[in-house]
């Protein structure tokens, strides 16, 4: 086996899979929580509008992830070191693409980088959304749902891999 370098292009998917599973042992020992990462969003965005309105302290959602907790700042700080890792992966690695992807051109049928921002924070609301509604993202099902072999994760992530499948099926078609 070869030996994994900071510098390569990209991991086997294999060794990233592990070390992600591996990551799971600290959350639930340390601060008895899953891995996950859409929770970090409602801790943000509460924080957020509790500046712009206190009263949203009052809402018991908003106030369980508002609470300077293990849990709430534990997923916030994974969010934030994958977007900081996959930064210096980058980086190190020398792996330079194009900004926007050229598939976007295809599937929009239009250059625009605004039209590619609108749709990307749009569906990416929208997926948000679909989290929360169904208590964790594909992190917490897939990965630490399926592993404790809850039955709801099962269910949220089989659900999740045919919603994908079907959306592509549709938009996708005159890729």
């Amino acid at each position: 086996m070869e030996a994994i370098s900071l510098r390569d292009k990209a991991w086997s998917p294999y060794v990233a899979g592990i070390i992600i599973g591996l990551l799971q042992i600290p959350a639930f020992l340390l601060i008895d929580t899953a891995l996950g990462a859409s929770s970090s969003y409602v801790t943000v965005g509460a924080l957020l509008a509790s500046v712009v309105d206190p009263a949203v302290g009052r809402i018991d959602y908003m106030a369980q992830h508002m609470a300077a907790t293990g849990k709430n700042w534990w997923q916030v700080a994974l969010v934030m070191g994958i977007a900081i890792g996959a930064f210096l992966s980058m980086r190190l690695s020398g792996a330079r693409r194009a900004a926007i992807s050229p598939v976007w051109h295809r599937a929009l049928g239009t250059a625009s980088p605004g039209m590619r921002y609108a749709v990307a924070f749009v569906a990416g609301f929208v997926m948000l959304f679909g989290a929360r509604v169904a208590d964790g993202c594909t992190s917490g099902h897939g990965l630490s749902g399926v592993a404790q072999l809850a039955v709801g994760s099962t269910v949220a992530v089989a659900a999740m891999f045919a919603g994908g499948i079907a959306t592509a099926l549709v938009l996708l078609r005159r890729i």
